[in-house]
């Protein structure tokens, strides 16, 4: 048993979704969130400065004193999951390998498609991983980079979400996809948008769900759950504008998101410091 808590981190408020799923599946787990605020959005950095940002916030998360790691950003799993389990003396979960497992369950014979940022789509992980998971699968991909900022700014039902999902989601639904992957962990926010472009009978996978479970699975094969009836405390950080960051992140995770603290991670602040 241990009693300490779970790092989760992303580049903005999208990861949000995967504490959520984190906090159903684990109620008796504590959780310490970073976003990373000041430096989003990450799909269009390059690979380099994606594993160098991760790699910062892994070690900020590792002062903390987490038993364990959840990278709830898809471009930060698909360019620096690799080089954070090298790193780190404790588990790190990221989020690919379980939604394309879930896809390829999903999926009745057609297509799969899969939508993220440009850096998520252009590594290829995806596609990848649902090929090792289901052999001979289509993947048909799609980078929607502007769908990042659109929740940031909380536009879940604007008019120009509606415009830009509607150019981005209709070639996947005019090539039959049965089964559509939300490939950054900021999508689930606009599933009712995405769900009314592609139609009622295509799938939707949101792989908060599956890390979950997978992070359970980790924590009880090294012996890392906190005992049953704890008292969980959760702790919320970003590198930038907490008050947008509660404003729009208390839509998705409501009451458990209250006081978020400011903390400075990189090269330049040294060692990691809260500034407010």
């Amino acid at each position: 048993m241990n009693r300490s808590p779970i790092g989760i981190f992303d580049s903005g408020i999208g990861g949000l979704t995967v504490a959520r799923a984190v906090f159903e599946s684990l109620p008796d787990e504590s959780i310490i969130y970073f976003g990373d605020t000041a430096r989003l959005p990450y799909g269009p950095k390059s690979p380099e400065t994606v594993r160098r940002y991760s790699l910062e916030i892994l070690e900020w998360l590792l002062g903390q004193e987490v038993k364990a790691v959840v990278i709830a950003c898809n471009t930060s799993t698909a360019h620096a999951l690799q080089a954070l389990q090298e790193h780190s003396p404790v588990p790190v979960i990221g989020v690919i390998e379980p939604g394309a497992q879930a896809a390829a369950a999903a999926t009745r014979g057609g297509p799969v498609g899969v939508i993220g940022t440009a850096g998520t789509i252009s590594s290829n992980a995806y596609a990848r991983a649902i090929l090792r998971a289901r052999p001979g699968t289509v993947v048909e991909q799609r980078a929607c980079p502007l769908l990042v900022p659109l929740v940031e700014e909380g536009w879940f039902e604007h008019p120009a979400s509606v415009l830009i999902a509607r150019e981005y989601l209709e070639p996947l639904r005019d090539a039959g996809v049965d089964t559509l992957v939300l490939g950054c962990t900021h999508y689930p926010l606009l599933k009712p948008l995405i769900q009314d472009v592609m139609g009622p009978n295509v799938r939707l996978i949101d792989s908060g769900e599956e890390t979950a479970a997978e992070v359970e699975a980790a924590l009880r094969s090294a012996g890392l759950e906190a005992p049953t009836g704890a008292s969980p405390r959760h702790r919320f950080a970003v590198s930038d504008d907490e008050a947008r960051f509660r404003l729009v992140g208390s839509r998705f995770i409501g009451d458990r998101l209250g006081r978020a603290e400011v903390v400075s991670v990189g090269r330049s602040s040294g060692a990691s410091a809260v500034i407010k």
